[in-house]
């Protein structure tokens, strides 16, 4: 078992060998899904996810370099 605190951002960090199981790198898309008490992370494969990958066009107005900036920093 692996143990992370959530700092007062609501930011945690996923441990080193969690992510390389996961095979989880920087930039990658990450779903959250709650059953029960439980918070299940699951990596998205963005070209594999068609639903993402049809909403992106509608979300063109957050997807400027100074938009990526900002979000990096979270």
């Amino acid at each position: 078992m692996h143990i992370a605190r959530i700092t007062a951002k609501g930011q945690t960090t996923i441990p080193v060998s969690i992510r390389k199981a996961a095979h989880m790198n920087t930039g990658d898309t990450l779903a959250f899904e709650l059953k029960g008490d439980h918070v299940i992370i699951r990596k998205i494969k963005s070209p594999a996810d068609e639903y993402l990958k049809g909403i992106e066009e509608t979300l063109s107005e957050w997807s400027s370099p100074e938009d990526e900036e900002a979000w990096n920093a979270l």
